[in-house]
């Protein structure tokens, strides 16, 4: 299988369905894992969404899911989340802004396994 590289190429690329590339990426973070899938199974061709999309779906799918372990421990889980949400949101704001700039970040353990997916692709 051919090793795809993945490229940023900001304001200028157009997605599958027509959309521009950086307005795909910020959306891929709107609802978190969710818009994430969707843009997996919808957008084929362009790697910057591509990324985005994939990176969306593992960074929120693993908040989302330690949000709901934490929650359900007495006391401590519930003070716990209280850190958790506030750093929920300054990462998807941060995510959107990144991503609608043209900007290919990754978070730290999240990119990487984009990446490694998106290449298996």
């Amino acid at each position: 299988m051919a090793d795809k590289k993945l490229v940023s190429v900001p304001g200028t690329g157009r997605t599958a369905s027509g959309m521009d590339q950086n307005l795909a990426a910020l959306l891929t973070y709107l609802l978190g894992f969710i818009t994430g899938i969707i843009f997996l199974f919808i957008e084929k061709e362009n790697q910057y969404v591509r990324y985005h999309a994939m990176q969306s779906t593992i960074m929120f799918g693993f908040l989302f899911v330690l949000s709901m372990v934490v929650g359900i421990i007495p006391l401590i889980g519930w003070l716990i989340s209280l850190l958790i949400t506030p750093l929920t949101l300054v990462i998807w704001i941060y995510a959107m802004y990144k991503a609608y700039n043209g900007q290919r970040f990754k978070f730290p353990f999240a990119g990487d396994m984009a990446e490694a997916q998106l290449k298996k692709m």
